[in-house]
């Protein structure tokens, strides 16, 4: 049976990319040469290996409840699940891993990433996948176990930079097609010219 490890070298933003998207810098190393992989990963955000401050458990509490509470909710967070093609490499190899980010309030992972103000996240990369590998007889094929993880510290700031620049000073909201047309009539019937002042007179006519 072949040994793989795996590491995290780096993280980067992807270049020319249609949504956010960071690319992490995936190292792969082995006990002997490997044809291919078919390499899925899971991708966790692990709250529990990092200090919250209060603004932060402010913020969070959509997410894991009041702050007494976070002993018991305090779980796992999935950001993402994807499959890549690794390519033949003998010794060690490396790849990106890339990962979609967006501001959609309604994904537990966008809420949480967008309340940490600073300082690192701590990740875990989960693996498994199907493993091809020349043999006298042609290929083996042998599946990847589930044991195989790392883990990474990624620094905030590259992810808001990244939202940053596709969405500047900009959040996005989901809404049904029946508040839409509400907030559009509104909007007309007011003569506002955009959906910031929109809201911002629904708002002031709430609490009068």
């Amino acid at each position: 049976m072949i040994d793989l490890s795996f590491s995290i070298l780096r993280v980067k933003p992807l270049a020319h990319a249609i949504v956010p998207t960071l690319a992490f810098r995936l190292q792969i190393r082995t006990t002997q040469p490997v044809y291919a992989i078919l390499l899925r990963c899971q991708l966790q955000i692990e709250p529990r290996r990092r200090k919250h401050s209060d603004s932060e458990k402010e913020r969070l509490v959509d997410v894991f409840g009041t702050a007494e509470r976070w002993g018991e909710t305090l779980r796992p967070l999935t950001w993402s699940q994807s499959t890549i093609n690794v390519p033949h490499f003998e010794s060690s190899v490396e790849v990106d891993l890339p990962v979609a980010c967006t501001y959609d309030f309604e994904v537990t992972a966008a809420k949480y990433l967008t309340a940490i103000s600073d300082g690192e996240i701590p990740l875990r990369f989960l693996f498994s996948g199907t493993m091809f590998v020349k043999s006298p007889a042609g290929f083996l094929v042998q599946q990847i176990p589930w044991d195989k993880e790392t883990s990474y510290r990624m620094p905030i700031a590259g992810w808001r930079e990244l939202l940053d620049a596709y969405f500047p000073d900009s959040a996005w909201i989901r809404v049904s097609r029946e508040t839409l047309d509400v907030l559009q009539r509104f909007r007309a019937k007011n003569g506002l010219t955009n959906w910031d002042e929109t809201i911002e007179a629904m708002l002031g006519e709430a609490v009068r």
